[in-house]
C-alpha cells in the first residue's frame, strides 16, 4: 500500500534534479539530493550551488546532498529518477543491489532519452531492473532554470494507476508549475525523447542563418515523425499534440537556454560534434538518442527524414548545407 508522500529523493545532481530539489524545498517538502561524485557533492554544500549544472541559483539550505543511495532511500516515500538516459542503466543496476522495497513507495522518472544498447524507454528499463513496481514519470516544456526560479511552467506526470499519477500530481502541483496527467508512458516518454533531436535540427538552422519559416517546418515535420514513431512503439497520437509533445518540442527548439538546440546551432556554424561536447558539462540527450531512434525507425520501416539527416550530420560528418537540400529535395508528397 503506498504510503501519504512526506519524504523526496532525487537521484541525480544535475539542473534538472537540482531544479526539481529547490521547487520541492520550496513547497515544504524534505528532499535528499543524490549525486555520483561525493567530492563535488562538497563543493556544493561549501557553496550552497551547483556550479556546473545550474550556476546562480541558490541551494536551500534544508537541502540534504548524500554520496550513498542507500542514504537517500532510506524514510523516502518518493525516489525522482533524475539521472542523463547513458548512465541510467548504471545507476539503476547499483539501486537494485541496494535491494530496497519499492511496494509502498513511488518511483518518478523524470529521465529524457532512450536506452540505445537495448532501444528501451527509460521506464522499461527500470522495470527491467527493479520490477513492477508503482511507478509514474513526468516531462514537459521545462527548462531547470525557469522551474527553479519559479516561471510559470507545465508538465504532464503519466502512469498506468492514476493513484500513482494523482499522488505524484499533487506533490508538484504549485501557483507557479502547474502539473497534468495521463495514462500515455510510451507517448510522454518519447515525446520527451525525440524532440530533443528535432531541437538540434532546428539548432542548425539558427546555426546556418535560416529564418522562421525553415524552422517552423522542421517542428511541423518533426512533430509528424515523432507521431508515426510513437504510434508504432504503443503511444497514443493525441499525447504529441500536448505538453509532453508538441509544448516540450516548442521551448526546445526555440529557447536559447536548450543545450539541443545549442548543439544544432553549434553544428550549423561548422563546429564538429566532438568539439562541441567536449566543452559541455551537461548532457544534450538528442546527441545519444538519435543513434536509438534511428534504429527504431529502421526496424519498424518508418521514415523519419528529419532524424536521419540529424544523425548523418553528427554521426557521418554530413555537412549541414548537403543535409538541408537532401531533405528539400527529396520526391513529393502528400501532407
Amino acid at each position: 500500500m503506498l504510503k501519504k508522500i512526506k519524504n523526496i529523493a532525487i537521484i541525480g545532481d544535475g539542473g534538472w534534479g537540482t531544479a526539481l530539489s529547490v521547487h520541492l524545498i520550496k513547497k515544504g517538502y524534505p528532499v535528499k539530493l543524490w549525486g555520483p561524485f561525493a567530492p563535488y557533492l562538497q563543493q556544493m554544500r561549501e557553496t550552497r550551488s551547483n556550479p556546473k549544472f545550474l550556476a546562480g541559483i541558490p541551494l536551500p539550505p534544508e537541502l540534504v546532498l548524500v554520496d550513498q543511495l542507500k542514504e537517500a532511500f532510506s524514510g523516502s516515500d518518493l525516489l525522482v529518477f533524475a539521472v542523463p538516459s547513458k548512465y541510467a542503466l548504471d545507476v539503476l543496476k547499483k539501486i537494485r543491489k541496494e535491494k530496497i522495497d519499492f511496494s509502498n513507495k513511488i518511483f518518478l522518472s523524470v529521465t529524457k532519452g532512450i536506452d540505445n544498447a537495448h532501444l528501451l524507454r527509460i521506464s522499461e528499463i527500470i522495470q527491467q531492473q527493479l520490477g513492477d513496481i508503482p511507478l509514474a514519470v513526468l516531462s514537459g516544456p521545462t527548462i531547470a532554470r525557469e522551474v527553479a526560479q519559479g516561471i510559470p511552467s507545465t508538465a504532464v506526470v503519466a502512469a498506468r494507476d492514476q493513484r500513482v499519477a494523482r499522488m505524484a500530481q499533487e506533490v508538484f502541483n504549485t501557483d507557479s508549475f502547474r502539473i497534468y496527467r495521463n495514462t500515455d508512458i510510451p507517448g510522454v516518454e518519447l515525446g520527451g525523447s525525440i524532440k530533443n533531436i528535432i531541437a538540434i535540427a532546428c539548432g542548425v538552422c539558427d546555426g546556418l542563418g535560416f529564418g522562421s519559416n525553415t524552422k517552423a517546418a522542421i517542428l511541423a515535420r518533426g512533430l509528424a515523425e515523432m507521431a508515426r514513431l510513437g504510434r508504432i512503439l504503443g503511444a497514443h497520437p493525441k499525447t504529441f499534440w500536448g505538453l509532453s509533445g508538441l509544448g516540450d518540442l516548442v521551448t526546445t527548439c526555440f529557447s536559447p537556454q536548450s543545450r539541443n538546440r545549442t548543439v544544432g546551432e553549434q553544428l550549423g556554424q561548422g563546429k564538429t560534434i566532438t568539439e562541441i561536447t567536449s566543452r559541455m558539462d551537461m548532457v544534450a540527450e538528442g546527441v545519444e538518442t538519435v543513434k536509438a531512434v534511428r534504429k527504431l525507425s529502421r526496424r519498424h520501416k518508418i521514415p523519419m527524414p528529419i532524424c536521419d539527416e540529424v544523425y548523418n550530420i553528427i554521426y557521418k560528418n554530413k555537412p549541414c548545407p548537403a543535409a538541408v537540400t537532401d531533405l528539400m529535395n527529396r520526391a513529393m508528397k502528400a501532407e
